[in-house]
């Protein structure tokens, strides 16, 4: 595998920006050829044979890929504060390296640094009173025994948690199903810098300008819960993303 290199970085937020292929698929594309800058050496026919995708997927992947510009990326991404971690970086965080798909690229605003043990706190955007008060509880607790508190930044439960973690004097963490120059939903904007202020981070595998895709939220989940030590689910359909996260939960261990 290769080594940290700037041209394996840079190879990685490359792959990392192409939303046709899966991060799983990605990875284990970098571990047959040895490393990133390896996959973006090759065409669609060997890509295709050797990563046992259909050859239209093959093709799509290398268009997208002739799109993305890593440089221009880091750019953006310096100009707004962010950090852009890999696996390869020492402070790309322990737990979420050890999921099945870890992203290729971490962006960060804030601190990440673990302290002590994170907890993911997730449920529905329309919470009961009861939701409401059984979140803003245990995550105000939570926080103010130095725990991480960390949610999806969406409306809801997520904000609930959010809100709570900051009003206890206390750090949390936003995991966005968007690039952190497109943060949703909106009106959390303030929430989102008062996070940042607190100590607190915002985080997100998607590109600097990538805005919020309904199937960008399952792929945000496992990431709140790759990233926690425990995940608590308040309030859920059965069909949710909150039972999504639990499941990534499981999955993680």
């Amino acid at each position: 595998m290769s080594g940290k290199t700037e041209e394996e970085i840079l190879a990685r937020v490359r792959l990392n920006a192409v939303a046709c292929m899966r991060t799983g698929w990605l990875l284990r594309l970098i571990e047959f050829y040895g490393g990133a800058a390896e996959v973006l050496a090759r065409n669609a026919g060997e890509l295709s044979a050797d990563g046992g995708f259909s050859p239209g997927t093959a093709a799509k992947f290398v268009s997208e890929l002739a799109g993305t510009d890593p440089h221009k990326e880091l750019e953006a991404a310096r100009k707004a504060g962010v950090r852009v971690l890999t696996a390869l970086d020492e402070d790309f965080p322990e737990l979420l390296s050890k999921i099945y798909d870890p992203p290729l690229a971490l962006y960060v605003r804030g601190d990440l640094t673990t302290g002590r043990a994170p907890v993911g706190i997730v449920g529905t955007r329309k919470p009961t009173d009861y939701g409401v008060r059984s979140a803003a509880r245990l995550a105000r607790e939570l926080a103010a025994s130095g725990l991480t508190v960390v949610s999806g930044l969406a409306r809801g439960v997520d904000t609930v948690a959010h809100e709570a973690a900051v009003k206890a004097g206390g750090r949390t963490w936003a995991v966005l199903g968007s690039g952190l120059n497109e943060i949703y939903p909106r009106e959390n904007k303030k929430l989102a810098e008062k996070i940042v202020e607190g100590g607190g981070a915002l985080v997100s595998e998607f590109p600097m300008a990538v805005g919020p895709l309904a199937a960008h939220f399952p792929r945000r989940n496992r990431i709140i819960s790759g990233l926690s030590y425990a995940t608590v689910v308040i309030e859920g359909d059965f069909k949710s993303g909150s039972l999504i996260t639990a499941r990534a939960a499981l999955e993680q261990g």
